[in-house]
């Protein structure tokens, strides 16, 4: 057994190791998931067959010893030189296999539970929901917020809160659902989208926005100030950049592919979509470079991960501690 424990905690070395050089995607979730099947598999066969046979071992000890002690008292030797509690306390001992696999099952089980169905971290990889969130934020997500999901197949088991205008929300890339992307909802269901000449409208009214004093914000990344406006979506306010020097071009559509393609039109200046049942259309707040679904589409239901709240950690910036919207 110890032997077998030692090529599991290699092989999971191993894919954790490739994981973190990039050499292949990693799903956590079904990671946490085998660890706490086979955590539980040493646990059990530690509680119902390991266990009674060290006691057993132990009581066998005791016996032994016992049995040795009459013999020699029956030829007058009273003195015993033997150490039976330290051999008992030997024989009961947990090896170091079982302490690193059965002990660690009631933690692995708990930390599964909560990133399942609670709490579940993150790290903002990229600046596209700059200024709301920089490079570096570890951010926490509701679970539960959008309904209660069975980890790994991501199933909705029990509805909560739809998804609304001005969320903060993480999901799985539709192109690519090993990989987490985080963005704002700014179309639900039904919803026409627009897109033009940098302004967002949604239903045919533009969103308003307001200019923020100069210089604007300044993004310590590139050592520039950007300009920056506040924007309310749905009684929802919140900050964004906006570089009115920077045009981008939305005429290579023909290149653009997703599924419900049909319901976007694009033009030079911008792009208009329908969102379709189920789905929802998503935009970084750094809205000039940022990937979202004005170039890869819709997110569909079955993809979201949950509602971003609250920003735990920053270690280059402790002030980042807090929630936002």
């Amino acid at each position: 057994m110890s032997l077998l424990t030692g090529l599991l905690y290699g092989a999971l070395a191993l894919y954790l190791g490739g994981w973190y050089l990039g050499k292949w995607s990693g799903n956590f979730s079904l990671l946490l998931f085998i660890l706490s099947v086979t955590t539980m598999a040493y646990w059990l066969a530690e509680k119902f067959v390991f266990v009674p046979r060290r006691r057993a071992a132990a009581a066998a000890l005791e016996s032994q010893a016992a049995l040795r002690a009459d013999e020699l008292a029956k030829r007058g030797i009273t003195r015993v030189d033997s150490d039976v509690a330290e051999a008992r306390r030997a024989a009961l001992a947990q090896p170091w296999w079982l302490d690193w696999t059965a002990g660690l099952f009631p933690v692995i089980v708990a930390v599964f539970l909560l990133r399942s169905f609670l709490f579940e971290p993150f790290k903002i990889p990229s600046g596209s929901m700059i200024p709301t969130l920089l490079v570096g934020d570890l951010i926490l997500v509701n679970k539960f917020h959008y309904g209660v999901r069975l980890p790994v197949i991501n199933k909705k088991i029990i509805d909560n809160n739809d998804p609304q205008r001005g969320d903060v929300m993480v999901f799985r890339f539709p192109a690519d659902p090993s990989i987490d992307f985080i963005k704002r909802v700014v179309g639900v269901p039904g919803d026409v989208v627009g897109f033009h000449n940098q302004m967002l409208s949604i239903n045919g009214k533009q969103v308003p926005v307001e200019r923020m004093p100069e210089p604007g914000f300044y993004d310590e990344t590139v050592m520039r100030y950007f300009p920056e406006y506040r924007e309310k979506l749905d009684g929802v306010a919140h900050r964004i950049i906006v570089n009115p020097k920077y045009q981008p071009f939305y005429g290579v559509a023909d290149k653009i592919d997703f599924p419900y393609r049909d319901n976007c039109t694009y033009s030079a200046d911008g792009v208009t979509c329908k969102v379709p049942d189920g789905h929802y259309f998503m935009l970084g707040d750094n809205r000039d470079n940022s990937q979202d679904s004005r170039f890869w589409g819709f997110v569909p239901d079955a993809n979201i991960v949950g509602k971003a709240f609250f920003v735990w950690m920053n270690f280059g910036d402790l002030k980042r501690i807090g929630g936002f919207h």
